[in-house]
């Protein structure tokens, strides 16, 4: 390497440094930003990510440092910057069929019970989930692979999956639909061949979900942390899953409960196998591990059994 090269990459180190340097009471005000507008509470071990997820965007918008995007980022007309700094801070990592178990119970447990209700007319034929932190689809995906199975349209169902996340990002690469090859082992043999699309030529290494699967699903932005969602009616499962990891105690209950708000009746909550609801909902009952219901609703789930996972292959006990 030449010494004028070697120059000019220590100059845009030292230029990077100087954009993105922080001082603590500067963290501190991005830390209460955050928080008011998405729920989401930066320790103070996340300086480094916050500045190395923001350099970018300073670069981008020709700023000098974090006090002048703080000054542009806090101003009342700046709605757009602010979801773009909320887009560069969260972390959106997922696959296909994560959590087996929570899909392995929809389909011993919640299914089979759906059926009979709708055969002796206690319940309707459209069914609506809520893929609650959705972030690339895979969640949805899945859930409308399975629902797919079990419920098609031609003996009358009607299905709907609504997706949501903060990140409008996250959301144009879900809608896109368009996944790495590797991700397919992920996935069950039938659900590949009926639903997943394989590149050839130039898209050769991809997969994409086909037209049948993503008529089924519907994404949308929803931040978590507002006091009222743009959401209407109920649904008949949440999945709300590794989503609440990112909020304190306090923020937790206010999404709870604002998620619980939209649950039907007879309604299933799903949560991350890491999260626990227990004193933030006193009107949920857990049913299985990290799947809850309305209180009212409980005690009609199954309480005891065990069956052979289709997903999996693995036995579940409940």
């Amino acid at each position: 390497m030449s010494w004028s090269h070697r120059s000019t990459q220590d100059a845009i180190r030292h230029e990077i440094h100087d954009r993105s340097s922080l001082a603590p009471a500067l963290f501190a005000k991005f830390q209460a930003l955050i928080y008011q507008e998405a729920g989401i509470w930066l320790s103070t071990h996340k300086q480094a990510l916050l500045t190395g997820r923001l350099s970018r965007r300073l670069r981008f918008l020709g700023l000098s440092d974090m006090q002048e995007y703080y000054q542009l980022v806090t101003q009342t007309d700046q709605l757009h910057e602010r979801a773009v700094m909320i887009d560069c801070i969260t972390t959106n990592e997922t696959h296909f069929f994560r959590e087996v178990r929570h899909f392995d119970f929809l389909s011993q447990h919640v299914f089979p019970r759906w059926h009979q209700e709708a055969a002796a007319g206690q319940r309707t034929t459209h069914i609506r989930v809520w893929s609650a932190g959705c972030s690339s689809g895979e969640e949805p995906y899945s859930l409308a692979m399975l629902l797919l199975k079990h419920f098609p349209a031609e003996k009358g169902w009607n299905l709907e999956v609504l997706a949501t996340d903060i990140s409008t990002r996250i959301l144009e690469k879900a809608r896109e639909a368009v996944y790495p090859i590797g991700k397919m082992k992920d996935i069950p043999e039938e659900y590949l061949r009926a639903y997943m699309l394989k590149g050839r030529g130039e898209h050769k290494g991809v997969m994409k979900v086909s037209p049948e699967l993503h008529r089924v699903v519907r994404f949308a932005r929803v931040n978590l942390h507002a006091d009222v969602y743009p959401l209407q009616g109920f649904f008949d499962l949440i999945f709300c899953r590794n989503v609440l990891i990112y909020f304190d105690q306090k923020s937790k209950e206010k999404v709870i409960n604002g998620i619980v708000r939209h649950l039907s009746p007879s309604g299933l909550l799903f949560v991350g196998h890491s999260e626990h609801l227990a004193g933030i909902s006193p009107s949920l009952k857990t049913v299985a591990p990290t799947v809850h219901a309305r209180m009212l609703a409980s005690e009609e789930l199954p309480k005891q059994g065990c069956a052979r996972s289709a997903v999996s292959g693995s036995a579940f006990c409940v």
